[in-house]
């Protein structure tokens, strides 16, 4: 019987600034603005890229959220 491999545990990425953040974020928001427009026009050949983009974004304000946290106190 062969025994199944967990998979590695994600390694922690790099520590990023909050300008950082927020460029990412941006850029982000502006790709997911045009994947909606593509989308809705019939053009975006994997909307699945709608989900991540979203998710996305949710990773990077939670970031955010964290950085601001930790400088306030």
């Amino acid at each position: 019987m062969a025994t199944a491999k967990k998979p590695a545990p994600k390694q922690a990425e790099t520590v990023k600034t909050a300008a950082d953040l927020q460029k990412e974020l941006a850029e982000k928001q502006n790709d997911l603005l045009q994947a909606q427009q593509s989308h809705k026009a019939g053009e975006l050949a994997n909307p699945r890229v709608l989900r991540s983009l979203r998710r996305d974004i949710a990773r990077i304000l939670t970031a955010l959220s964290a950085t601001n946290t930790k400088e306030t106190k």
